[in-house]
């Protein structure tokens, strides 16, 4: 069993900003050069074979750094690529659902937006993580209600889990959700938007 560190750089996956393959591979791996400690695979389309060929592909290269893949919002999709978990949003299926599906050793964390009491419910049922935001403004979830920093070290004292920050993070606040509390910042277009993705990883990565 391989110990991943939840701290840092958290990648998500975008299918505008990668819209096929090539270029999916190519800008995870930049991320993953660059120091990403974990990536997540997130498509919401519908089309079933491209998103586990392109899961696959991506625990495949995941496994090369030893860095963990996480699908979001899909534990079928999780089990069918091997990925090493599942990121749950509050209406994505139970914790236990996802544990006992993917064993004792997956990475299952989940959504709780602005709610300090949601982030206790997934601590009970044994959550790894849980992720708060949005932060700032987000250009993926623009109607996404915002989240205090006081959040932050508050649930990153009483819960002892990795804390995730979402939403509108960018080089300009990353520094200061880390020295708020979080374990890990949650970016997509400010580093897949990047001139430069491997650069712009190793710019978040130290932040922390």
């Amino acid at each position: 069993m391989t110990t991943y560190a939840l701290h840092g750089l958290y990648a998500i996956t975008d299918s505008t900003l990668m819209p096929d393959d090539a270029t999916l591979l190519s800008q995870v791996r930049s991320a993953l050069e660059g120091g990403a400690a974990i990536v997540q695979y997130r498509d919401k389309s519908n089309d079933n074979a491209k998103r586990l060929r392109q899961a696959t592909l991506l625990r495949e290269l995941c496994d090369q750094f030893e860095r963990p893949l996480l699908i979001n919002d899909d534990l079928a999709l999780a089990r069918a690529c091997k990925a090493q978990g599942v990121h749950l949003g509050q209406t994505d299926g139970s914790v236990a659902a996802a544990r006992s599906q993917l064993g004792p050793d997956a990475i299952i964390g989940v959504t709780c937006h602005d709610s300090l009491a949601l982030a206790r419910e997934a601590q009970a049922a044994g959550a790894d993580y849980v992720a708060f935001g949005a932060f700032f403004a987000s250009t993926t979830k623009p109607g996404a209600r915002p989240a205090p920093l006081s959040l932050l070290p508050l649930a990153a004292q009483e819960l002892g889990l990795p804390v995730v920050a979402i939403g509108g993070i960018s080089m300009d606040n990353a520094r200061q959700v880390a020295e708020a509390g979080a374990s890990m910042v949650a970016v997509i277009h400010a580093l897949f938007a990047a001139a430069d993705i491997r650069h712009q990883a190793q710019l978040f990565s130290q932040q922390f």
